[in-house]
């Protein structure tokens, strides 16, 4: 492991800690003493995607996220709920052992997930995911959805909590407003 400060090739390791899916390394380097940590993680034998247009291309983790992330922008969800969504995902993934997914197969894996996580987030990937002709295709998929949903997922977080509501609010019929 090279040093970050000085370059050297050697270090020695100081503390191991497991952190999620890797491990956690203190390291300090045998010629400059200066410390740094390196993180690392078990590398699995590598996944390939199958594509639309029956292209290949390696499983990549990062890609997944920030697809999901995307998804998910700006929903009110628990921190690591995305990422732990995609840890499930890959972690399936590997767990079937095949060499080669579909990108249709992620893509459906994704969209069982965010269906009960966020609602809104479901349709934003589905959206893309499905690639909607029309905007009667995406009323369908909403409307699906309102008919099988219950106010909110179990995981998702109120935007407001019920305290900062108004009374008005509060009850279960909406009140009309007067203007």
């Amino acid at each position: 492991m090279n040093c970050p400060y000085c370059g050297y090739v050697d270090s020695k390791v100081i503390d191991s800690r497991d952190v999620n899916d890797g491990i956690r390394r203190r390291r300090q380097c045998l010629r400059c003493d200066s410390r740094f940590t390196t993180y690392e993680r078990l590398q699995r034998a590598s996944i390939f995607v199958i594509k639309k247009d029956r292209r290949r291309e390696e499983f990549d983790r990062e890609k997944l996220l920030a697809g999901v992330r995307k998804a998910c922008e700006k929903r009110p969800l628990d921190s690591g709920a995305v990422a732990e969504l995609v840890d499930n995902i890959e972690a399936e993934l590997y767990q079937t052992g095949k060499a080669e997914v579909l990108s249709s197969d992620i893509g459906d894996m994704v969209m069982a997930r965010l269906k009960s996580l966020d609602h809104i987030a479901y349709i934003r990937f589905a959206s893309v995911y499905r690639d909607f002709e029309d905007i009667t295709t995406l009323k369908e998929e909403v409307d699906s959805l309102a008919s099988h949903a219950s106010k909110q997922p179990a995981n998702q977080l109120p935007l407001i909590p019920i305290e900062q509501l108004p009374l008005s609010a509060q009850s279960k019929k909406p009140r009309r407003v007067k203007r």
